[in-house]
């Protein structure tokens, strides 16, 4: 069996989250009632046989190190293996890298000193269940130079750009775009890309010393207009959320309460991992109205709770309604209070009667800490 090693990108859309990545990556992103959203890409990786994983950071990524610790979870603690935070560096006169070629060039010492023939990149923002060793398979098997993981996003009904759409002529890719919304015959890349080590190594330095940035506009793109690069198209067929955006987030965490949507993530075959925390069950008290939510350890509900995704030790007291809406761990909603369409970030402290209320198309997002 091919050995692969994995790169995740724990940077990749902090600024399009606004609030919710100001002390934190993109990567370490609450996300589904217990996990982060690094557990998905995580957990594919260590299901897929691969033992040796390099985490590129860029700012922020305290609480991404806490979250990981040890990686027991992932079992990425072996003798053999191992996950490697790979700090960013000044890159000459450009500052830190602007994308994820130059993200790549931090990350040679790590590529020359791995000895696996194979590296899978990836975003830490798609949340899906993938098998890369299938697509490590499909890539030897075409002789091409890239293979690109992507999905039919047209038939989801999704309407956000896409970094990187192909169109296909048959089963032969035969247009690249960037930044669009793919139509009916096109597939969109779903941010994960295996190529030879080797090879990958030759182009993040001669593109650096090129001046090039972009992965995907810079050298896929580029290099496919003009003839120098092959690419191998890994279909998957499962189901893919991208949290690309601050209201992409909130939808797909409350996609989760779709059962057909968490069967298609979380798999008995192929299990998501996080860190563990031993909490005691939620209560819920005589009184309390709980309908059509997830609701992790821990949590205290007097209140009413709809349609809304609810972390480890949240309090709803009496009189509360939380309705379609994220709240993350440890937050108080005081009695009275009314959230509806929001993101409540992390400690959070809803005075009592409070009114607070957003649309699904713009949530209200309390921002961690807060008291309101």
């Amino acid at each position: 069996m091919m050995k692969m090693i994995g790169i995740v990108f724990s940077n990749i859309y902090d600024a399009s989250m606004g609030d919710l990545t100001k002390r934190r990556t993109v990567a370490s992103l609450p996300f589904g009632g217990r996990y982060r959203q690094i557990d998905f890409v995580l957990s594919n990786m260590c299901n897929s046989g691969i033992h040796k994983v390099g985490i590129i950071t860029k700012y922020n990524y305290q609480s991404l190190m806490d979250h990981l610790a040890t990686s027991a979870e992932w079992d990425f603690n072996t003798r053999n293996g191992g996950l490697y935070f790979i700090p960013p560096f000044v890159l000459q006169n450009n500052g830190v890298y602007r994308g994820k070629l130059e993200a790549l060039y931090n990350a040679v010492n790590f590529l020359e000193h791995s000895t696996e023939e194979y590296v899978v990149l990836s975003d830490s923002s798609t949340i899906c269940n993938v098998d890369f060793s299938d697509a490590l398979e499909s890539h030897i098997a075409s002789g091409r130079d890239i293979t690109i993981i992507a999905n039919d996003e047209y038939k989801t009904g999704n309407k956000q750009y896409i970094d990187l759409v192909l169109n296909m002529n048959g089963e032969e890719v035969s247009e690249a775009a960037i930044n669009v919304i793919p139509d009916k015959d096109d597939m969109a890349a779903m941010g994960m890309f295996i190529m030879e080590r080797e090879y990958l190594l030759k182009i993040v330095q001669k593109s650096v010393s090129h001046g090039l940035c972009h992965l995907e506009r810079d050298f896929i793109q580029r290099s496919f207009i003009d003839g120098d690069l092959s690419i191998n198209l890994y279909k998957y067929d499962g189901v893919v959320l991208r949290n690309t955006d601050v209201v992409s987030f909130y939808q797909n965490n409350l996609r989760l309460l779709d059962e057909n949507i968490r069967k298609g993530i979380f798999k008995e075959s192929a299990p998501i991992y996080t860190k563990v925390r031993d909490e005691e069950p939620s209560y819920y008290y005589e009184g309390s109205s709980v309908k059509h939510c997830l609701i992790a350890d821990g949590c205290k509900i007097e209140g009413t709770v709809e349609n809304s995704i609810i972390f480890r030790d949240v309090k709803i007291e009496k009189g509360a309604i939380v309705r379609n809406s994220v709240i993350m761990q440890g937050t108080v909603i005081s009695k009275g209070a009314v959230i509806e369409q929001a993101i409540v970030d992390k400690d959070v402290f809803v005075s009592p009667s409070r009114l607070l209320v957003g649309a699904a198309s713009s949530p209200i997002i309390l921002n961690k800490g807060a008291k309101v």
